[in-house]
């Protein structure tokens, strides 16, 4: 019984997130700075972006046989 316990358990955890590529705080002044208000949400869906962007850069470099992500791979 208490084996299904355990794997009731390990089943609830979450999957560990990302880490968080963007400097909140610049975010948010850059958005104040225009007359903006910033979501609580919206730094966690910028770097989330941010990895996707890095990632496909990433793939592009793997299919052109390069170890080095340019600008052009974004």
């Amino acid at each position: 019984m208490a084996a299904k316990r355990k794997k009731k358990a390990a089943s609830k955890k979450k999957k560990p997130s990302r880490e968080t590529l963007v400097v909140g705080s610049k975010v948010k002044a850059y958005i104040k700075a225009n007359g903006y208000k910033c979501s609580g949400d919206l730094i966690e869906a910028l770097s989330h972006t941010v990895h996707n962007a890095l990632d496909g850069a990433m793939s592009r470099c793997d299919g052109n046989k390069r170890a080095t992500v340019r600008p052009v791979d974004l």
